[in-house]
């Protein structure tokens, strides 16, 4: 211990300028000499070279990212693609990254980015004659804990419906791939064969040469100094070499993009980390191995560790107490200087770790350390990139925030080009949509944010997982300080919204878990509450916008699949791409001639808004959009009760006759005035009350009060998310997205094929009406024991993998689990038994007809149709 501690002082104390990569040879080598080298043959200024004055796409950018971009998009025939670094490529964060490819990833599509990568590096050398220096020796996830075998186990069970290799493996297994562990601890592992690592330099190099093998242009020292918007969605793209009229510009500036987005008015929410890597000199136990050693992730202590040369690479990542954040250059910017320099090592924040590393593989102990790397990666508040087209501002695309870059690069590269070639993108990837965030998203949440998402890199990743740093955004409803003590708060979208309330004798707080844990019992009390009396949730995050103008209704006639309602009324409606998969869904009301409102999930907001204002835009509609989304909150209402409760508080006939299902009326409540639209979000008789934010407070104070003989009380989405899927009611993000057309979700009811209007996606859904559906949404009851499938778990038929789940929840009222998925044609009949397999282990499930329990409008007309009869 105190030689390594006395190696670790004496690097600090060298001067690392003079070569800051890692050994390389023969697993990669980054060596001072033939670095510089190759960045002297490849350095490209303009001096030399024709200035191009006009571009389809401009990439700000040259680390992985960027150059990605400019391969992808070139090689997918685009003319006329230009990237501009500031320097020279690999400048800023991809340098002196640690070069980790993995296959694995907890998200469901940032599987297929890392699939993407990981094939294109496979075969980048021989394309481009490049070398990469890529290391595949597979990678072990280790579980120490009882816990962390059962997050193995919900991670296969989301794996196995993917084309990734990945094993849950046991300690002889483990030894075999890594045999310098101490194996006294180890339980398990999630192993992924194909894993490795690659140099972060050649993959960017051979991604330069593919892009210039295929058009696109390359140039170095070219700092972008000024981005002007033109009045035809162009941009002037300045620099001290000259403008470039471009069509559209990519930001993959890593942490430049901040200073980047400045340009054009944006305050992208990325901020640079300091993250260490250890490197060892040669280790005699090292060298005698005959094969190289898997890559390790020690989950409990936090690091990685694999085999470089015949030496050894670590890097911890720090609790988030200790770890440090670039902060100054959130306030002060980027100094103009920094490119490839390194900040100051602090031997204090990677100790613990460092003794962990120790415990778990002995020779470290031994090991003369010959380098410390501390350098800047870019992390955004939830540690996932931004990518995508931005809303506010025509043809401005992001690729930024990338905390694993080298792993991303080809992945992104790929999913960006394909969407902007096509309109569309290739797959729903919304979890990195760079519109999930907004104005709420302020510096103190971004560095709190940042800060958790560091330190919280290898922690347990449960199912319903909520995080608190940062917590409450401005972004709080006007019902927010009544209810924030009454129940277990979760965030969407920068809001606070209930998930459960409590009770006395409860047992309260976050508690995740992956069975049934302390919300499952509350749950059921309030799914029972909305269905027997009467319930109340605060539905305020819901994105909103009015619509109006000279040709609102023609533009959402192109937009929705579905008709406009008419006047006063109200109705569900989906936006396509032009292939035919589902973009949104959104509920529209139009409120008076020409003026809609149109209503869209808490995380599909700016994502849907954007969508909307690129059809204008290329259009040339004449209409006014505006968010309402903050000004607006909104209560929901259900259960048979809650027509007494409001006609208490107001006027307006609130009667089967006077208010009918679908329909939109202005009303004043408890003496405010309130837009009530008559809907049925839980399948119970129910009523979604728009209100400004400021009177939110005294209408849900005199509902309470007024539905005390109702038995009036609060629900919140857990409740909701039950009885929603017990109605068979499909939910964007899980049952429909970009992944799937509404043909095959179910969804034939609201899309209207026979409309006159020439609505987005329409030739494509005829078309693949024409040709046949190869899978089909079916709704399944599962039997399970203490454990409740969620979504996107495996579905088994002999054997086999046959299908996914998509969403799933316990039925209070039936008493069983229940689960959409997907299944081919051939499987979807109903009575069918599948399996359904949950934590590892496969659970009896059959097809059942949908609904599980009927709407309460229906409800109510198969009533009336027998007391007809009788």
């Amino acid at each position: 211990m105190a030689r390594i501690l006395n190696l670790i002082r004496v690097q600090l104390r060298r001067d690392l300028a003079s070569c800051r990569g890692v050994a390389g040879q023969p697993l990669r080598t980054i060596s001072c000499t033939s670095r510089k080298q190759a960045e002297e043959s490849d350095a490209s200024s303009v001096l030399g070279k024709r200035w191009k004055d006009t571009a389809e796409t401009v990439i700000i950018g040259g680390g992985c990212v960027g150059v990605s971009m400019a391969y992808h998009l070139a090689k997918a025939g685009m003319k006329d693609v230009v990237l501009l670094e500031k320097t020279e490529l690999t400048a800023g964060s991809t340098w002196h990254a640690a070069g980790l490819t993995t296959y694995y990833h907890p998200g469901i599509n940032l599987k297929k980015i890392h699939y993407d990568s990981i094939k294109l590096y496979e075969t980048l050398e021989a394309e481009t004659g490049q070398a990469v220096g890529l290391h595949q020796p597979g990678s072990i996830r280790i579980a120490s804990t009882p816990i962390r075998v059962d997050e193995m186990k919900y991670q296969m069970t989301r794996t196995h419906w993917h084309v990734t290799e990945q094993y849950l493996i046991g300690p002889e297994k483990i030894q075999e791939l890594f045999p310098l562990l101490n194996m006294d601890k180890v339980l398990a592992g999630l192993y992924t064969p194909g894993d490795g690592h690659i140099d972060p330099y050649s993959l960017t190099m051979a991604l330069a040469a593919g892009a210039r093998m295929y058009g696109a242009q390359i140039y170095n020292n070219a700092p972008v100094t000024i981005l002007k918007p033109t009045s035809d969605g162009k941009w002037d793209v300045q620099t001290s070499h000259g403008t470039i009229r471009a069509n559209r510009i990519v930001n993959t500036a890593g942490f430049w993009a901040r200073e980047v987005g400045k340009m054009i008015g944006f305050e992208h929410p990325t901020i640079p980390v300091h993250h260490q890597y250890v490197v060892t000199a040669t280790i005699p136990e090292v060298k005698a191995l005959k094969k190289e050693l898997a890559v390790i992730r020690d989950l409990e202590a936090s690091y990685y560790l694999r085999q470089e040369r015949d030496g050894l690479l670590f890097g911890p990542y720090e609790k988030m107490e200790k770890m440090v954040l670039q902060d100054s250059w959130v306030r002060d910017g980027v100094p103009p200087g920094f490119g490839k320099e390194l900040f100051e090592s602090d031997l204090d924040r990677i100790m613990e770790h460092v003794e962990k590393a120790m415990e778990m593989v002995p020779v470290l102990k031994k090991a003369d350390i010959i380098n410390i790397v501390s350098g800047p990666i870019t992390y955004t508040p939830d540690l996932l990139p931004m990518v995508g087209p931005h809303c506010g501002v025509r043809n401005y695309w992001t690729a930024i925030g990338f905390g694993y870059g080298i792993i991303h690069a080809g992945g992104i590269g790929k999913f960006l080009s394909e969407w902007i070639m096509n309109g569309e993108p290739p797959y729903d990837l919304i979890e990195c949509d760079p519109n999930r965030y907004g104005k709420w998203t302020d510096v103190p949440f971004m560095c709190a944010k940042a800060r958790e998402s560091y330190g919280f890199n290898n922690v347990v990743g449960y199912p319903k997982e909520e995080r608190f740093a940062g917590r409450p955004t401005c972004r709080t409803s006007g019902v927010y300080e009544l209810l924030k003590d009454k129940g277990s708060m979760g965030f969407h979208a920068g809001w606070e919204q209930p998930h459960w309330f409590y009770k006395p004798g409860d047992d309260i707080g976050y508690k995740p878990s992956f069975q049934r844990t302390n919300w499952f019992g509350p749950v059921g009390r309030e799914c029972k509450l909305v269905m027997e009396k009467v319930g109340v949730i605060d539905l305020t995050p819901f994105g909103k916008f009015i619509v109006k103008g000279k040709d609102s209704h023609k533009l959402l006639d192109r937009l929705f699949a579905n008709t406009m309602p008419k006047v006063g009324m109200t109705n569900i409606s989906h936006m396509l791409t032009p292939s035919g998969k589902v973009y949104a869904e959104v509920t529209i009301t139009q409120l008076a001639l020409g003026e809609f409102l149109l209503v869209t999930g808490s995380g599909s907001e700016l994502h849907d808004l954007r969508w909307i204002e690129t059809e204008v835009a290329q259009g040339g509609y004449d209409v006014d959009i505006t968010n309402v989304t903050e000004d607006i909150g909104v209560l929901g209402i259900a259960g048979p009760n809650s027509r007494k409760v409001l006609q208490k508080l107001t006027n307006e006939d609130m009667s089967e006759a006077g208010f009918k299902f679908l329909h939109c009326k202005s009303i004043q409540l408890a003496g405010k005035p309130v837009r009530a639209i008559r809907i049925s979000y839980t399948g119970e008789l129910g009523w979604e009350l728009y209100i400004d934010q400021k009177d939110m407070a005294a209408v849900y104070l005199a509902m309470v009060e007024a539905g005390k003989d109702e038995g009036i009380d609060n629900f919140g989405t857990y409740a909701m998310a039950s009885l929603r899927l017990e109605k068979g009611f499909r939910g964007w993000g899980a049952e429909m997205n970009c992944d799937t057309n509404p043909l095959e979700a179910g969804l034939d009811y609201f899309i209207k094929l026979n409309k006159p209007a020439d609505f987005i996606g329409k030739a494509a859904l005829q078309e693949i009406k024409a040709k046949g559906l190869k899978r089909k949404l079916s709704y399944i009851a599962v039997n399970t024991d203490d454990i409740d499938p969620e979504g996107n778990e495996t579905v088994w038929y002999n054997g086999k993998v046959v299908g996914n789940t998509t969403s799933g929840a316990y039925s209070y009222s039936s008493q069983q689990s229940l689960a959409f998925a997907y299944l081919p044609l051939e499987l979807s009949t109903l009575g069918q038994k599948v399996e359904v397999e949950l934590l590892g282990k496969k659970y009896p499930a059959n097809i059942i007809q949908e609904p599980l329990i009927h709407t309460e409008p229906t409800r109510t007309r198969l009533q009336k149709k027998a007391q007809s009869k009788a």
